[in-house]
């Protein structure tokens, strides 16, 4: 995601003027063996996986500013597939489908599609769009993955494998905590803020009230779009959250 950031911070993408956010698969009640949360408000797959996609949207392109959104749902009772409870039946009452157009402040238009309803799909995870190109980054639930570049006006017309370029070698889930210690450590802001997160939380439950009134919804939080993470962020890091 950092190597992403530093393709459009360089300006290689030219001005970014879309985005597409695709997370679509099968039901999880036929992994996992306690369902009915997914199904329950505050569950579905918008805010189930939004948070990964919307702060990945948003730490690219900056903060939202406006969005539209529809959802449905395709089945009112779900079964569990998995485990001791196999069969037990349970109503849905949150949207499984959910798709929606935020727009940033930079004018850019993320088009986001979060569903279980999906059985299979070739669709990417994230890509942005610019005047020079087209860029495409890994799924934002992880943290490795290729990145991509496609250069317009490029003669081999080709996509080309983007080297790393930031962020923190190796990083996995808590490196969040571990950002927050060093930003304390050198009175600087941390990433992963309250900020940020409300700001997310409002654009999730402004698709879903979009989708409802059938008409557009304003975002009244503006949080600072986070620093990049520089290449060398590693050192940094290791010699703060060490003393």
């Amino acid at each position: 995601m950092q190597t992403a950031r530093a393709v459009l911070d360089a300006g290689e993408l030219g001005t970014p003027v879309a985005a597409t956010a695709f997370m679509v698969v099968p039901v999880p009640e036929l992994w996992h063996p306690a369902t009915e949360f997914y199904y329950r408000p505050g569950g579905g797959p918008l805010f189930d996986m939004g948070p990964y996609y919307l702060t990945a949207l948003v730490t690219l392109l900056g903060p939202v500013r406006k969005v539209v959104g529809m959802t449905s749902a395709s089945r009112s009772e779900r079964t569990v597939g998995h485990g001791p409870r196999a069969g037990t039946t349970f109503p849905v009452e949150v949207a499984t489908h959910v798709t929606g157009v935020l727009e940033h402040a930079s004018g850019a238009l993320s088009t986001l599609v979060m569903s279980f309803d999906v059985w299979a799909a070739g669709l990417p995870h994230i890509e942005i769009y610019g005047t020079e190109g087209s860029l495409s980054v890994p799924d934002p639930n992880h943290f490795d993955g290729p990145v991509r570049l496609f250069r317009a006006g490029a003669e081999t017309k080709d996509w080309e494998d983007v080297p790393v370029r930031g962020g923190y070698p190796g990083a996995e889930r808590g490196y969040g905590i571990a950002d927050l210690a060093a930003a304390h450590a050198t009175d600087t802001p941390h990433r992963a803020d309250g900020c940020l997160a409300y700001h997310v939380l409002e654009a999730m439950e402004a698709l879903l009230a979009a989708a409802e009134a059938g008409q557009p919804v304003h975002i009244t939080s503006t949080p600072v779009r986070p620093a990049a993470v520089p290449a060398h962020a590693g050192r940094a890091l290791a010699a703060h959250t060490s003393r």
